[in-house]
């Protein structure tokens, strides 16, 4: 999240169908220099960041408005979405932005108000920084979490800087970071015409090579195992690689065995996953969380790693520039079919049992809520599992087809999952929102609840009330753990 200083905007990416392929991104129309005052007033830098934002789909900017991007603000809003531009919404403070653009979708653009581009270099010391005459915290911040970062602070390449930030956002699927001088969003220039040079993204392509070889390397791999099973993680989305794993197996697949989590999986899924002579995982990120404490039973000799731009299989060989959609639909045609683990599986599978009913004045057991949960679930619907014991009894449900899934396991911040069903339900409008969230999540982030209800959504919000912070006592139950700031 950016400063709380410096309020800040944060627009999030749809994967765009852009017109044309080049190398040039975002050239300069060939205009004279003196006609700056002949520019239309819509050619301004705030108009054109809206124009470049909604041409590649991102049709919301979840903003906080504070004094160093007021005018950017109304540029923004200006140019409005039925004239190809963005629509504001507001939100009560910066980390319920950055979630909410987070649960729209990937990846992120965060756009930051700067100072005015006459305080650079003038030893001045401003309100909204540390007391010092040196505006680059900020920047320093970002540089560790962001791939690309642009301080325009002129108006002479600005255009070039934004198109820059956008098109490294698209191409690394990763956040940016965009701050602007305050003084500069409502100035018109001739760069900024209300037409601009289209989108021009050079295509991310697999070394031939490398791709045939690592093919040639995995086939022989996985067609002389007796067992081999597919386990699609989360980084397959980044690589746009779902449709060339089967639409990431949804669970109606007939070959669909559960989800692969360590001693938390589905019934009888981890016992078929760790026996198997081999393993092909397509994005996994192997952290504390997915591998629950770094307890996974695997051998990596029997594994193919599959990145978004790098394959290795067992301890070697390693396959560079090799693009992960491109490997898994070129290695489908390279396989012999084997179901040896589904029907391995098939044998030793037990259905869940039903949950016991209530009692008339027994406290709600958890099997039973999430029974309820489950019968409400359509390919209408989608589910946001908040961090801590949402993780493991959302995880339980079985998902209709097209239902949406989301839960944030990699840096697991409690409260993400309300902003981010404030961003999920507004870019996907025609599923609602299921979202499973408990108490002490609940009141870090609770005031953007009044952002959906002014934004008129129908999200379903569950909020469970466990009498405090109940994951961290499975951690560590002492005085400081769940019992601290929970509601009651």
């Amino acid at each position: 999240a950016a400063t709380a200083a410096k309020k800040s905007l944060r627009a999030n990416l749809h994967e765009p169908t852009l017109p044309t392929l080049a190398m040039d991104i975002g050239s300069v129309p060939s205009q004279d220099e003196d006609a700056a005052a002949a520019t239309p007033r819509e050619a301004t830098l705030g108009r054109h960041l809206a124009r470049r934002l909604a041409e590649v789909g991102a049709r919301d900017v979840f903003a906080v408005p504070g004094d160093f991007n007021l005018t950017l603000l109304d540029e923004l809003e200006a140019e409005q979405p039925s004239g190809g531009g963005v629509r504001l919404v507001g939100c009560c403070n910066e980390l319920n932005a950055a979630y909410a653009a987070d649960g729209y979708n990937l990846p992120v653009v965060c756009i930051s108000g700067g100072p005015n581009s006459n305080d650079y270099g003038s030893n001045r010391i401003l309100h909204h920084t540390i007391g010092l005459p040196d505006f680059s915290q900020e920047l320093r911040c970002f540089q560790n979490v962001t791939c690309y970062q642009a301080v325009v602070n002129n108006l002479e390449d600005a255009h070039e800087q934004i198109d820059t930030a956008i098109s490294t956002a698209l191409k690394e699927s990763k956040p940016v970071y965009i701050s602007i001088c305050c003084d500069l969003p409502s100035i018109p220039h001739p760069t900024f015409g209300h037409h601009p040079v289209p989108f021009f993204l050079s295509p991310r392509l697999s070394n031939q090579m490398s791709l045939e070889a690592a093919v040639e390397a995995a086939a022989a791999f996985l067609n002389k195992s007796v067992k081999p099973v597919l386990i699609g993680g989360a980084k397959m989305r980044v690589a746009k690689a779902r449709k060339a794993f089967v639409g990431l197996v949804p669970e109606h697949h007939p070959r669909f065995i559960g989800t692969y989590w360590g001693i938390v999986s589905t019934p009888f899924c981890g016992e078929i996953v760790e026996s198997a002579d081999a393993y092909l995982f397509a994005g996994p990120m192997f952290n504390d969380h997915t591998s629950v404490g770094y307890s996974l039973l695997l051998n990596k000799e029997k594994a193919i790693i599959v990145q978004p731009d790098r394959v290795v299989i067992g301890n070697g060989p390693a396959f560079g520039c090799v693009l992960m959609k491109d490997f898994l639909r070129a290695l489908a045609t390279q396989l012999k079919k084997n179901t040896a683990a589904c029907e391995i599986h098939s044998r030793i599978f037990v259905p869940e049992g039903e949950p016991r009913p209530s009692e008339p004045g027994e406290p709600l057991r958890v099997n039973v809520f999430f029974k309820h949960i489950q019968k409400m679930l359509s390919g209408n619907s989608a589910v946001i599992a908040e961090t801590g014991d949402s993780w493991f009894n959302c995880q339980k449900l079985k998902l209709p087809e097209g239902c949406g899934y989301e839960c944030q396991l990699q840096y697991g911040s409690i409260g993400w999952s309300v902003g981010a069903t404030l961003g999920y339900a507004q870019a996907s409008k025609d599923k609602r929102v299921i979202s499973l969230i408990g108490d002490g999540s609940f009141q870090v982030t609770a005031q953007e609840v009044s952002t959906m209800l002014r934004w008129g959504q129908n999200n379903i919000i569950f909020l469970i009330n466990n009498g405090g912070y109940t994951i961290e006592v499975k951690i560590h139950d002492g005085s400081n753990g769940g019992g601290t700031g929970g509601s009651n």
